[in-house]
């Protein structure tokens, strides 16, 4: 971890234009949420801000869809997200607003400094322009056909169908406009540019090797973070960017709804500040609001502004470049300002084998969850950790959200825990028995070992450090599993010793198999709370003590290291109760149902549904000649990680691939550039034939293959190793 004094915690600022839903959780706020409540754990000084995002051409869009003002959308959705983040305890320090009047300051004093300091260019080019309603549209504001995906309806800055980023000039004819459905015109209009192509060199020595240089004295350099501690996929889509080389890059828009650029900078009064610009300076005033409310109006100032700050940025993959490159350049080029010392972006969530689409309705939605799952609120966040795309998109589908219920909350933790309760209640009066000197029990790795009680602890002692050294590298996935295995453990030590038979032969061994199983249950009381607060505030109140403060899990692990009981004999437990219930087959089809019925309305109904499915049933391709196995052991596959990815000049096939296989690095060209976009790949874990002979296409020589599967219709589907395994294994 970080050794800073505080830490600066920020979450992506959900875009005020709908409501949130499960891949925004998976995405920028429980990742965020466990790591805070850990700090906090820990006696750490750690503010965690957030806040509306409330500007741009996506919030005017949903306003003349809904046929109500940017204003009353912006409400709207601002109450929803506080709403759904409170019920989901998502517990931020303080959730702003983009369109409060000291973000406006914020913001356009931001933009004055940069403007004094000489960062930008004002430059004239040609946008497109809607001569019906007499505007310059925004990228947003312009639809036509996606370059990758052949969707007719793309926007300007993004695909939905197929995720794809792009700019207005990257989509093909016809382009239209959704203010009025007519065809553009481009006419020449001016904007200021920030002089991104500028930074490139500090950029790139501070992304790959954690160093600054001092701006007055290159001589002093300053180690700010330590690259090898970034994820892959964020490092190489940084560096992706940086070698395709930094362009400069309009900070301010023509737009009726967004932040004035300053009066005296704009004297039209018609230009906005661009909301990748306003959007991020939003932590900055969020910060500013939360020390006015604590009483002390400059405490900001050390979040930001101190080196012994921590910033810590907690997105999606999509906003990489923002917080990685962008950002961190307007920062240091405003002046004044800490950068982030980690970017621990996480990935996308799929909902049932397809993409999330807001426009669709393909989403499970948190107010819906949180109306139908009464009580059910650590479900939903232990499956969202557990299923966390951390490294590579991942997957919810609502039969594994009933089974990690059923069998790992239920079958495991809550099981683990009431039978220790129940048991204790039951045989010592609900008061901690204590442990007879010189008694053994029975080690939880083999009945048949005797072991003192404190070897028990010990084991407890080295499952809770490798969970807190998992939350630190942003592991958070692991670390959840190794809070189950601390359950899986408990289980098995009360299985091995069954307190309830030797309570009537060994009172003293069954005293002390219970005794160190209400130590499993305090410890897990502790250590669930950054992952299920509910479930552990609960434990709490079970176990009666008090609640959990600032610093209890550094005193629990001073207590286990020595030898200490986290809760003493003789202490009092109060009334036990299940944490969990079992989630019933019928609860589950009627959210399959529901999506069902979404996607019926979208596709046309029923029949069409069914037409669409009598198309789509697989054509297998006819199988190759037969291989003897020696055929096969020749080749040596290998798994591996995407680092860099661009296009091929003058191929519409292939793409440049940078591949680490952990013993070396390798550049393919692989031909799937019409499937998969470069940002795409980047990150990706995928398994290489690593021996095939070099092949040199376009100047360029290829050494190795990237497999991949084919579907009838030629679709290409990656062929990946499971989620978080080495580069360099050898597949067999």
């Amino acid at each position: 971890m970080q050794s800073k004094k505080r830490y600066l915690v920020t979450s992506a600022l959900p875009y005020a234009n709908g409501p949130l839903h499960i891949g925004h959780l998976a995405g920028a706020y429980l990742s965020a949420d466990v790591y805070v409540r850990y700090l906090r754990l820990l006696g750490k000084d750690v503010v965690w801000v957030c806040g509306s995002d409330e500007h741009g051409a996506a919030i005017t869009v949903k306003a003349m869809k809904e046929g109500l003002t940017p204003r009353e959308i912006i409400d709207k959705y601002d109450a929803m997200f506080r709403k759904a983040f409170d019920g989901m305890g998502i517990a931020f320090d303080i959730f702003h607003r983009t369109s409060e009047p000291i973000h406006y300051q914020t913001s356009q004093d931001f933009f004055r400094r940069l403007h004094q300091n000489g960062e930008f260019e004002v430059i004239e080019n040609e946008q497109y322009f809607d001569e019906e309603k007499q505007q310059f549209l925004a990228d947003r504001y312009i639809i036509g056909t996606c370059p990758v995906c052949s969707n007719p309806d793309a926007y300007g800055d993004q695909c939905e169908k197929c995720g794809s980023s792009l700019s207005p000039n990257d989509l093909k004819p016809p382009i239209r406009s959704t203010l009025s459905a007519s065809n553009p015109v481009k006419k020449p209009t001016k904007h200021w540019f920030l002089k991104l192509d500028k930074y490139e060199g500090w950029l790139r020595r501070w992304i790959t090797e954690g160093e600054l240089e001092n701006e007055n004295d290159p001589k002093i350099v300053t180690k700010t973070h330590n690259p090898a501690d970034w994820k892959n996929h964020v490092m190489g889509q940084c560096k992706s960017w940086l070698d395709g080389g930094l362009q400069p890059r309009a900070m301010t828009r023509d737009l009726d709804w967004g932040i004035p650029v300053p009066p005296e900078i704009d004297e039209t009064g018609s230009k906005k500040l661009y909301v990748w610009l306003d959007a991020p300076i939003g932590y900055i005033s969020a910060t500013k609001q939360w020390a006015i409310d604590k009483g002390q109006p400059e405490l900001w100032k050390d979040y930001w502004q101190k080196d012994d700050t921590a910033l810590i940025h907690f997105i999606g993959k999509d906003n990489i470049v923002f917080h990685c490159l962008i950002f961190p350049a307007l920062l240091r080029e405003h002046g004044d300002y800490v950068l982030p010392v980690n970017v621990p972006a996480n990935q996308f969530m799929n909902l049932e084998g397809r993409k999330i689409s807001t426009s669709k309705n393909w989403a499970v939605w948190v107010h819906e969850y949180l109306e139908e799952f009464e009580g059910k609120q650590d479900v939903l966040r232990y499956n969202m950790i557990k299923n966390m795309p951390e490294l590579q998109d991942s997957e919810f589908t609502w039969k594994r959200f009933q089974e990690s219920n059923n069998n790992e909350l239920v079958g495991n933790l809550a099981n683990f825990i009431n039978r220790v309760l129940v048991l204790t209640t039951k045989n010592f009066d609900g008061k901690i028995p204590a442990i007879a000197d010189g008694v053994t029990v029975a080690s939880s790795d083999n009945a048949a070992e005797k072991v003192a009680p404190s070897v028990e602890l010990a084991k407890l002692q080295a499952g809770l450090e490798r969970l807190g050294d998992f939350i630190e590298k942003f592991d958070f996935r692991n670390a959840l599993q190794t809070l189950m295995d601390i359950s899986t453990h408990g289980n098995q030590f009360l299985q091995f010793n069954e307190p309830w038979k030797t309570i009537k032969t060994d009172r003293n061994a069954a005293a002390a198999a219970l005794n160190i199983g209400m130590q499993i249950v305090a410890a897990l009381a502790v250590a669930s709370q950054p992952f299920l607060p509910f479930t552990s505030a609960r434990l709490v109140k079970m176990l009666n003590i008090k609640d959990l403060q600032n610093g209890d899990w550094a005193s629990m692990m001073e207590k286990l290291r020595n030898g200490e009981p986290l809760i003493t004999e003789g202490s009092t437990l109060g009334e036990a109760e299940h944490l969990f219930t079992r989630i019933a087959d019928e609860v589950i089809d009627a959210q399959i149902k529901k999506l069902e019925m979404t996607d019926n309305q979208t596709t046309g109904g029923s029949q069409q549904a069914a037409v669409e499915e009598v198309e789509t049933t697989p054509q297998y391709a006819p199988l190759a000649d037969t291989i003897t196995y020696d055929d096969f052991a020749k080749m040596d596959i290998r798994t591996g990680t995407v680092l860099t990815a661009e296009k091929m000049p003058k191929s519409d096939k292939l793409l440049k691939l940078s591949i680490d296989l952990g013993f070396e690095t390798r550049t393919i060209l692989s031909g799937i550039a019409k499937h998969f976009t470069p940002e795409e790949m980047v990150g990706k874990q995928v398994v290489v034939l690593a021996n095939l002979a070099p092949r040199k296409m376009m100047g360029i020589e290829s050494n190795g293959m990237v497999l991949m599967a084919e579907n009838a219709e030629g679709k290409l589907g990656l062929v990946a190793p499971p989620e978080g395994w080495q580069n360099g294994c050898v597949v067999k």
